[in-house]
């Protein structure tokens, strides 16, 4: 303790906006807490896996069905697949290089909570069905997109 912490003058401090949300999440990050950047990870790694299940459930339905363009249909539901595929390859990879571990999960009241550890800290991240339902379809909406865009040379 030096002697300025003693004379009471140095006990409240006035920080800029921008120096609290700094001071904010420097003391966060190390403290183990998830940033939103990393929030939106272990969202995605949580998601990702329903999404791959959706589309291959479909894929299987066109294999069996007797549409005229099963063929076309199959052939791109499975470049979906490879899509999404990729991004949980490297959605994992994100996490692992974080230190972040997905435990398990456990529905209360209609909210799937997910439990994770992050840099030691572990605590419960929480979506109800119906937000995953609009998640995964926004997911889907950006895989096709992505495929769907003409590639610019």
């Amino acid at each position: 303790m030096s002697k300025l912490d003693r004379n009471g003058r140095w006990g409240g401090k006035m920080l800029l906006t921008e120096h609290q949300e700094q001071y904010e999440q420097r003391n966060r990050t190390a403290a183990g807490k998830a940033t939103a950047e990393e929030l939106k990870l272990i969202r995605d790694s949580v998601l990702l896996p329903h999404l791959m299940t959706m589309v291959q459930r479909s894929l299987d339905e066109v294999g069996r069905s007797q549409i005229s363009m099963h063929n076309v249909m199959a052939r791109f539901m499975r470049m979906v697949l490879d899509q999404v595929s990729l991004e949980t390859f490297n959605n994992r990879r994100e996490l692992k290089k974080r230190n972040i571990k997905i435990l398990g999960d456990d529905t209360q009241d209609d909210i799937v909570y997910n439990r994770y550890v992050c840099r030691g800290y572990e605590d419960k991240f929480g979506m109800t069905r119906e937000v995953m339902r609009a998640e995964i379809g926004n997911h889907l909406a950006k895989a096709v997109e992505s495929i769907l865009k003409p590639t610019k040379e």
